[in-house]
């Protein structure tokens, strides 16, 4: 059992930078590939970015792609999304993600259209909002 809590959202103006947090509970938390995903009012969750247990692999959504960095320190059971050059379309409510399958089971589900398939545990959202 894993339990996540997300913090560092807010409002921000376009073209400024947050910093997600999200602190796992659990002894396991290293052998778990981490994801962030969001989801803006009346649209589906969507992919943002991931990271494999060890840090050594990422992947992220085109769509943020150059602009937020994932990151994640196991000692502290904690993994990171730094979100730089934000865009109003950037809004959401930012969930993070735990997948015990590993990067490959989060990458393979969201090339086939659906990367929350892919996920175990959920944590409770943050809500990012960036004015234009």
């Amino acid at each position: 059992q894993v339990q996540l809590v997300e913090s560092g959202g807010g409002l921000v103006q376009a073209g400024g930078s947050l910093r997600l947090s999200c602190a796992a509970s659990g002894r396991t938390f290293s052998s778990y590939a981490m994801g962030w995903f969001r989801q803006a009012p009346g649209k589906e969750r969507e992919f943002v970015a991931a990271i494999s247990w060890s840090g050594g692999s990422t992947y992220y959504a085109d769509s943020v792609k150059g602009r937020f960095t994932i990151s994640r320190d196991n000692a502290k059971n904690t993994v990171y999304l730094q979100m730089n050059s934000l865009k109003p379309e950037d809004t959401a409510v930012y969930y993070c993600a735990a997948a015990s399958g590993g990067l490959k089971r989060i990458t393979t589900a969201q090339a086939m259209g659906s990367g929350t398939r892919a996920i175990d545990y959920w944590g409770q959202g943050t809500q990012v909002t960036v004015s234009s």
